[in-house]
């Protein structure tokens, strides 16, 4: 399952600034359905991983207390403009995004 997401990194003074933006419906298990009246299965982000060089820069782990399409912001010793870095997430039911994105 490919969600999307959105993410910019941008290096100064030495330290890179990640930004991302994924869209999920982070749902907690806990939430009925409207119509039916039965709880929405849970459908959550457990863990994002960002990436620099091969190595992991920076790992959160989730669970279902995180907002729908959440958004998440964190800085990095280390990258330079034109380098890449690797952003990814996987859920709770096997589904996994990633996307590589060139620092400015």
């Amino acid at each position: 399952m490919s969600s999307g997401m959105r993410v910019q990194a941008k290096a100064k003074n030495g330290v890179t600034q990640v930004k991302a933006l994924i869209n999920h419906p982070m749902e907690t298990g806990n939430r009925k359905d409207e119509k039916t009246g039965k709880l929405i299965p849970a459908h959550f982000i457990e863990e994002v991983v960002c990436e620099y060089k091969g190595a992991q820069v920076m790992v959160a782990e989730w669970s279902g207390g995180i907002s729908k399409n959440p958004y998440i912001a964190f800085d990095f010793k280390g990258g330079a403009e034109g380098e890449t870095v690797k952003v990814s997430w996987k859920d709770n039911q096997g589904g996994t995004d990633t996307l590589d994105v060139v620092i400015k």
